[in-house]
C-alpha cells in the first residue's frame, strides 16, 4: 500500500513498439501519479517504450522470452507482492495472466484486456493455434474478475468466438490522449529528420507487416500523386520492408516515398501531416487514429473490423472507406487534401484521455475512483 492505494500490476510480454503497449505504459504513468505504486511486469524486460516510464514505476522482469513460459514466474511474483491488481493485454498475455492469477492463490483480481479480435489478432501460426487462443480464453474467463474490449467490435468478438456470457464482457478503451502526447508533438527536434521538402505530407504509421496493408496505401498514393504534389511518409519497422521498397520501385515513387523506419517520436510528423491514412485489413482499436484526431491532423481510414468505423463515428470525424480498394482510398485522400474538416472536439475525443480510461479502470480493479 503507498498512499492508503493498493499495488498495480501491468502484465505484458515487452515494451516494443506496438500501439498496445504504448497504451499499456500510459496507464502504469497514469496509475503512478495517482499515487498508486505501479509495477511493469514483463516476460521480457525489453522494447523502446522502456524509456517512457518514469523512476516511480518498478519494471520486473520475468526473464522469459516466451510469455508462455512466464506462467510459474508471474505466479511466483503475485504470491510474493500480493498485488491488489493485475491488469494484463494481449492474447497470450491474457492467457497467462488469468492461470498466474488461479495458480497464485492469492485472489489478486485480474483484469484482461483484449486488443484486437480473436480471429484476425492472434499471432499463432496454424488454423489450430488460432483456433486454441479463444477456445483457451473461453474455458479460462472464469479466472478473471473482468475482461473488456477496447472497443465495442472486439467486446462483440469475444462474446462471439469464445461463448462468454454478454454479461461477462466490458468496454475499456485504451488510454490514448495524456498531456504527453501533446507534449511530444510540440517537440522541436520531433520531426527533425523530415528534411527541408517543403511538400505537403501523407502519413501512416505501424508495423510493416500484412495487417496494416501498406502495399494499398503506396498504390492509393501513387494515384494521389499523378495530380497533386505531395509525400508519402510511413513510420514504423518490419519484415515487410523488403516487399515495400521494391512496390515503391516499381511505382517510380522512390522521390516522393519515404520509410524511416521506427521513430520514438511520430508525433510532430503527425501533428504536421495534411492527412493520416489507416489501410489496415483489420484493427482492434487503432490508437494512431485517435492520436491523430487529438493533433487536429484529418484522417482516412478503411472500414475494417473493429475501431475505425467506431472512432470515426460512422464517417462523421473522418473519411470510412472499403477495405483493399485503391482508387476509394486515393479519392478519400485527395478530398482531404482539398477540403478542410472541421477539427474534432475535446467532448468526443474525451473516452480515450487519460483520466476517462483510469477511472474505468480502477472501478474494474475495484479501487474506489
Amino acid at each position: 500500500m503507498t498512499n492508503g492505494h493498493p499495488r498495480v500490476s501491468i502484465f505484458l510480454p515487452s515494451l516494443a513498439g506496438g500501439g498496445a503497449e504504448r497504451s499499456m505504459v500510459n496507464l502504469a504513468v497514469g496509475f503512478s501519479a495517482r499515487g498508486f505504486s505501479t509495477d511493469v511486469v514483463l516476460a521480457d524486460a525489453q522494447g523502446p517504450y522502456l524509456s517512457l516510464l518514469t523512476s516511480a514505476i518498478r519494471v520486473i522482469d520475468l526473464k522469459t522470452p516466451r510469455v508462455l513460459r512466464a506462467l510459474p514466474a508471474l505466479a511466483g511474483y503475485l504470491r510474493r507482492e500480493r498485488p491488489g491488481a493485475l491488469i494484463s493485454a494481449l492474447d497470450h498475455s491474457n492467457l497467462v495472466a488469468m492461470a498466474a492469477s488461479r495458480l497464485s492463490g492469492t485472489g489478486t483480481r485480474t483484469v484482461c484486456s483484449v486488443q484486437c479480435t480473436f480471429e484476425k489478432g492472434v499471432g499463432g501460426t496454424s488454423a489450430i493455434q488460432t483456433a486454441a487462443i479463444p477456445w483457451l480464453f473461453g474455458r479460462l474467463h472464469r479466472w478473471a474478475d473482468v475482461v473488456a474490449g477496447v472497443s465495442h467490435g472486439v467486446a462483440e468478438d469475444i462474446i462471439r468466438t469464445t461463448g462468454m456470457p454478454r454479461e461477462r464482457v466490458s468496454v475499456i478503451h485504451n488510454p490514448v490522449i495524456t498531456d504527453g502526447l501533446y507534449r511530444a508533438a510540440a517537440d522541436r527536434d520531433s520531426h527533425s529528420w523530415r528534411g527541408d521538402d517543403p511538400r505537403p505530407i501523407v502519413l501512416g504509421v505501424g508495423r510493416l507487416v500484412p495487417q496494416k496493408n501498406f502495399p494499398l496505401l503506396i498504390e492509393a498514393f501513387a494515384l494521389v500523386r499523378r495530380r497533386h504534389d505531395v509525400r508519402l511518409m510511413i513510420l514504423g519497422e518490419g519484415p515487410g520492408r523488403p516487399a515495400l521498397e521494391d512496390l515503391i520501385r516499381r511505382e517510380g515513387l522512390e522521390g516522393s516515398c519515404d520509410l524511416p523506419g521506427f521513430v520514438d517520436n511520430p508525433y510532430g510528423c503527425m501533428a504536421k501531416a495534411s492527412v493520416f491514412v489507416l489501410s489496415s485489413d483489420f484493427e482492434g482499436l487503432p490508437t494512431v487514429l485517435i492520436e491523430s484526431l487529438a493533433l487536429g491532423t484529418p484522417v482516412v481510414a478503411t472500414d475494417c473490423d473493429s475501431g475505425p468505423r467506431e472512432i470515426l463515428r460512422g464517417g462523421a470525424l473522418g473519411e470510412l472507406v472499403p477495405m483493399r480498394d485503391a482508387h476509394a482510398l486515393a479519392e478519400a485522400i485527395e478530398r482531404t487534401l482539398t477540403v478542410p474538416r472541421p477539427a474534432t472536439s475535446a467532448e468526443e475525443l474525451r473516452p480515450y484521455t487519460l483520466e476517462a480510461v483510469i477511472d474505468q479502470f480502477q472501478e474494474a480493479c475495484g479501487f474506489n475512483a
